[in-house]
């Protein structure tokens, strides 16, 4: 996708009409990278009978992915836009696949009951809501906002040792501020993936928080810092760079 018809926006991308045009002309896009990039790092948390939740698949392929590594739970597969819903159910009828469902639905209202899914993947799709985020160390009550929402949400949906897994640019001195809000209760870490730019691969178990006397959650220290400039990281024109 050219820069110059990128939206400036974080509502721009939470308009299904953005991604509708965009998953109507493309046919396969991997954000943040294919599986075989983080295979070593997402297959150890995986088991046939676990149930997986993939936020934002686009038109992806992960949940084949998932379901070639074993995975037999139920593996569903959600998108704001429904010609990606539309054109993945095409392909995996087309395919003969059975095992993935495909839903239309929002990020931030996630329509499922209470400890639903094992496993939660999100690769990419937290990151369009820091797009015009203002200071990334201080970003602006909306997307403050919308980012407590999708993980309220995942959190609910998740059983009660489930595993949220998050694959984005976002480094920990700035996202942990978020996975660590009061009210969660799942434990935080994370690895990198990637040559020369690196990805962050976050775990996030549920009910594995644990806290200090003064209810402080002990973490890992913070990853060093990618080299990259924060306005570059905080814009959305790092988002259509990475799968060169």
């Amino acid at each position: 996708m050219a820069d110059d018809v990128a939206p400036r926006t974080a509502s721009a991308y939470l308009d299904p009409s953005y991604w509708d045009e965009r998953f109507g002309k493309e046919e396969h896009y991997e954000w943040f990278k294919d599986f075989s990039h983080f295979r070593h790092l997402l297959a150890p948390l995986l088991s046939p009978s676990i149930s997986v939740l993939e936020v934002g698949c686009g038109n992806s392929r992960l949940g084949e992915e998932l379901l070639r590594e074993g995975v037999a739970g139920g593996i569903t597969c959600v998108d704001l836009s429904p010609v990606a819903v539309q054109r993945m159910r095409d392909r995996l009828a087309e395919q003969g696949t059975e095992g993935v469902e495909v839903v239309v639905a929002d990020m931030l209202d996630l329509p499922f009951d209470r400890e639903s899914f094992d496993l939660v993947i999100e690769k990419g799709t937290m990151d369009v809501l820091f797009v015009d985020s203002g200071d990334p160390w201080n970003p602006n009550p909306t997307t403050v906002d919308n980012v407590m929402k999708m993980l309220e949400g995942i959190h609910k949906v998740l059983k009660p040792e489930g595993i949220f897994v998050s694959i984005t640019f976002g480094q920990p001195h700035f996202r942990r501020r978020f996975f660590e809000a009061p009210g969660f209760t799942w434990s935080v870490e994370w690895s990198t993936f990637g040559d020369g730019f690196h990805y962050f691969f976050y775990i996030l178990k549920k009910g594995k928080r644990l806290l200090d006397s003064n209810g402080n959650q002990h973490t890992q220290p913070a990853a060093p810092s990618i080299n990259m400039f924060h306005e570059e990281l905080e814009s959305e024109d790092y988002i259509f760079r990475t799968n060169d």
